[in-house]
C-alpha cells in the first residue's frame, strides 16, 4: 500500500503544479500585465459619488466637477516653471515642494501635484497642458453642499495618506475618502468603485492606445445614494438656535431609533473644506482650541446630567420595590442625609410624594429614594451594581452602536469605581448620593441623554439610535431594528411619565407650555467646573432640558445641553420646546420666546476661555430663520475656494 500511495502522491502534486504552470503562463496572463508596467500606464476614471438626502428626500450633498494635476517627477523635461505656476496660480516654492513630495513617494509612479481644481481654474492650463511632459490631469467630482448646515453629521472628504495606501489595496496616492460623519461611516457605499485603463506606451513614452482591446479595462461604478434619517429643517432651526451658544442638540423618533436632529454649537459651513484651500480651513478650525467647531459635543462631550437623571433614580426605587407611588418625604428645602452633611433643594418643600417630586424636581424626594435602594442590601458594592446595571440597560455608560464614527461612553459608576476611589473602603450610600440627582460620578453625552427619554417614551425599550434611513437596493443593518428592553418592568413607566407631563403643567417648565401639544419633560441643571490658571473655579450650571411629545404615541424625543447657560428652564427649555413644535407643526406660534432664544447670547460667559476666534465668529454669522440671510464680516482672511463659488459654471 505505501509503495503505491507515495508514487500516487507524487504525479498528483506533479500534475497539480503542471496544470498551475500552463495557466499562469497561456491561460492568464496578467503576471505578463505586471511585467510590462512599465510600458503599461494605468489611468483612473473616479466614479461620481453617491448623493445625500435627508428623510424626506431633501438633497444635502451633491458633487461637482475638478481637476487633480498628476506628475510622474521621472518623466518631466524642460518644464517652464514661471509659466507653469503662473497658469496654476502658484508660486515657484510650491512648485519645488510638490515635486519634492511626489519624488519621495515614487520617481516612476503618478502622484498628485495639485488637487481640486475647479473648471475656471482648469481651463487655462488644459490648453497648454502638452508642454509640459510628466504631468497630466484626472477627471474628480467633489462635493456640493447645498446646505450650510451639518457639518458634523456630513464629515468631509480628504486625500488618503500612505499608510491607508499600504493597508488597503483598493486606494491610490492621491485618491480621496471620507473622513468623519456619514462621509466615513458610509465610504464603502458612496465612493462607488473607480474604472481603470490600461494605455499602452512605446519607447519613446509615448502613448499608442489600449492595452489588449481594453481587456482588463474596468468601468467606473457610481456610488450609492443614501437617505439620512435627519429631518433637514429642525436640523437648520437647532443650529440656528444654538448660535452664540455652546453645547448639543439630539432628537430621536422614539418608535424607530431614527437621528431626526444631531447638534453640536459652534459648528461651521460644510462648504469650507472643498475646494483648494480646505486644508488651511480645516487646520484653522482644528486648532482652535477655545471653541473647538470641529468637536462634536452631540456626541463626544459628557456632561453630568443634573436633574434629568431623576427620572432614572425613580424608576430603579419602584423597580426594586422600595418606593411607591404614595411613598412620602419631608422636605425642608433639603435635608441633612449625615452628621454635618445637607442636600439643597429649590422646590417648595413639605410633604411630597413621586408626581410631586418629580414635576417640582424635589432633590430631597430622590436622594431618598436613592439611599433606599442601596440599604436594601447588605453590601453597598453589591447594591451599586444592581443599580448600575438597571441604568445600563438604559444605553448609558456603554457605546451605543450607533453608526457615526466616533462617540464617547459616559459613566455610569459601579463597585469597581468606589473600589479605586475608596480602596480601604468604608463607603455607603451617604457617601454616594449625590449620584441620585444626576452629579457625582454619573456623566452622559447628549445623545444617551436623548436615548433614555426615547425609552422613557416607549415605556421601557429602545432601538439603536441610528442615521441612515434608507439605500437603494440595500438593507438596513438588522442591529437597528433589534428591541432593547430595559430591566424595569411597563407598569413603573406611567407614573413617572405622569410626573413628567406635568412639568410642563405645574412645575419648573410650565411657561414653556405649547398649546394644543402634550409635552413630557424635565429641566436641569448641572455644576460646571473649570481649571483657570491652575487653579478649580466653579462657573455658571450648564442648562439642560429632556422632553418627548406627544404624551401619547410619541413622535419626537429630544436632549439640550447648554453649557454655562444656567437653570434649564432658561435656555435648554425654550429650545427644546421651539424644537418640539418645529418638528410637529412645521411653524412657531411663540414668535416672542423665537426672537429671544434667536438674541441670546452667551459669549460673555465664554469670554473667561478666551472668547471665540476670529476664524469660528466669521462662521458663526448664521441668520435666524426670520432673516434667512447669511452675514460675513471681512475682518478676517478665512478662503472660501473658488470651487464652491463657481459652481454655476460646472
Amino acid at each position: 500500500m505505501r509503495k503505491v500511495l507515495l508514487p500516487s502522491l507524487i504525479i498528483l502534486a506533479t500534475s497539480l503544479l503542471v496544470i498551475r504552470i500552463f495557466y499562469l503562463q497561456i491561460v492568464d496572463d496578467t503576471l505578463k500585465l505586471k511585467s510590462e508596467n512599465n510600458a503599461i500606464k494605468k489611468k483612473y476614471e473616479y466614479p461620481e459619488r453617491g448623493y445625500i438626502y435627508d428623510r424626506k428626500g431633501k438633497l444635502l450633498v451633491a458633487n461637482q466637477a475638478s481637476y487633480d494635476i498628476m506628475v510622474i517627477p521621472r518623466e518631466l523635461k524642460n518644464i517652464d516653471t514661471l509659466e507653469f505656476c503662473q497658469l496654476l496660480n502658484i508660486t515657484k516654492e510650491d512648485f519645488i515642494k510638490n515635486i519634492e513630495k511626489a519624488k519621495i513617494y515614487s520617481p516612476r509612479l503618478p502622484s498628485v501635484f495639485l488637487s481640486q481644481l475647479n473648471k475656471s481654474e482648469f481651463a487655462a492650463f488644459q490648453e497648454k497642458i502638452r508642454k509640459y511632459e510628466g504631468f497630466y490631469f484626472q477627471k474628480r467630482s467633489l462635493r456640493d453642499y447645498e446646505v450650510s448646515f451639518g457639518a458634523n453629521i456630513f464629515g468631509f472628504i480628504t486625500q488618503v495618506n500612505e499608510k491607508l495606501v499600504a493597508k488597503n489595496p483598493y486606494y491610490n496616492s492621491g485618491d480621496l475618502i471620507g473622513k468623519q460623519g456619514v462621509e466615513e461611516s458610509y465610504e464603502d457605499l458612496l465612493r462607488g468603485i473607480k474604472g481603470v485603463k490600461y494605455i499602452q506606451k512605446d519607447k519613446y513614452n509615448r502613448e499608442i492606445g489600449s492595452y489588449k482591446d481594453g481587456k482588463y479595462d474596468t468601468i467606473a461604478v457610481q456610488g450609492e445614494d443614501i437617505n439620512l434619517t435627519i429631518d433637514a429643517e429642525i436640523q437648520k432651526y437647532g443650529e440656528e438656535l444654538m448660535v452664540n451658544k455652546r453645547g448639543g442638540i439630539v432628537a430621536i423618533e422614539p418608535k424607530t431609533g431614527e437621528i431626526l436632529a444631531l447638534i453640536t454649537a459652534p459648528s461651521y459651513d460644510p462648504g469650507l473644506l472643498v475646494g483648494r484651500q480646505r486644508s488651511k480651513n480645516y487646520t484653522q478650525l482644528y486648532h482652535d482650541s477655545i471653541a473647538k467647531p470641529t468637536y462634536d459635543r452631540a456626541l463626544l462631550a459628557e456632561y453630568a446630567p443634573g436633574s434629568p437623571f431623576k427620572i432614572l433614580t425613580g424608576l430603579i426605587a419602584l423597580q426594586e420595590g422600595v418606593i411607591d407611588e404614595n411613598t412620602t418625604v419631608f422636605c425642608n428645602r433639603g435635608f441633612s442625609y449625615a452628621r454635618g452633611r445637607f442636600m439643597g433643594c429649590h422646590c417648595h418643600g413639605g410633604a411630597l410624594q413621586l408626581h410631586r417630586g418629580i414635576f417640582e424636581s424635589c432633590n430631597s424626594y430622590f436622594a431618598t429614594a436613592y439611599m433606599k435602594t442601596i440599604n436594601k442590601y447588605s453590601k453597598p458594592a453589591q447594591a451599586v451594581d444592581i443599580w448600575s446595571n438597571h441604568a445600563k440597560s438604559f444605553g448609558l455608560g456603554q457605546f451605543m452602536g450607533y453608526d457615526l464614527p466616533t462617540g464617547r461612553r459616559g459613566n455610569i459608576p459601579d463597585s469597581k469605581t468606589y473600589k479605586r476611589v475608596y480602596p480601604n473602603g468604608g463607603w455607603r450610600s451617604t457617601t454616594v448620593v449625590s449620584n441620585s440627582i444626576g452629579q457625582g460620578e454619573i456623566l452622559m453625552t447628549p445623545i444617551q441623554l436623548a436615548n433614555m427619554m426615547a425609552t422613557i417614551a416607549n415605556e421601557g425599550y429602545y432601538y439603536t439610535p441610528h442615521i441612515i434611513k434608507r439605500i437603494e437596493g440595500h438593507k438596513i443593518d438588522e442591529k437597528f431594528t433589534a428591541k432593547h428592553v430595559t430591566t424595569i418592568d411597563k407598569k413603573y413607566f406611567k407614573p413617572i411619565i405622569s410626573g413628567l407631563f406635568d412639568v410642563y403643567n405645574l412645575g419648573t417648565a410650565r411657561s414653556l407650555r405649547v398649546e394644543g401639544i402634550d409635552i413630557c419633560g424635565k429641566t436641569g441643571t448641572s455644576e460646571n467646573f473649570a481649571k483657570i490658571g491652575g487653579k478649580k473655579v466653579q462657573l455658571k450650571d450648564h442648562s439642560i432640558f429632556v422632553a418627548f411629545a406627544p404624551k401619547d404615541n410619541p413622535k419626537i424625543a429630544i436632549a439640550v445641553m447648554v453649557e454655562n447657560g444656567g437653570y434649564g428652564a432658561t435656555i435648554a427649555g425654550p429650545i427644546a420646546s421651539l424644537m418640539i413644535e418645529k418638528y410637529l407643526r412645521q411653524k412657531i406660534t411663540r414668535i416672542d420666546l423665537e426672537k429671544r432664544i434667536l438674541a441670546t447670547s452667551l459669549q460673555s460667559e465664554y469670554a473667561i476661555f478666551g472668547g471665540l476666534s476670529e476664524t469660528v465668529k466669521l462662521q458663526m454669522r448664521i441668520s435666524d430663520s426670520l432673516l434667512k440671510k447669511k452675514t460675513f464680516i471681512p475682518t478676517v482672511k478665512v478662503k472660501i475656494d473658488s470651487t464652491k463659488e463657481n459652481k454655476k459654471a460646472i
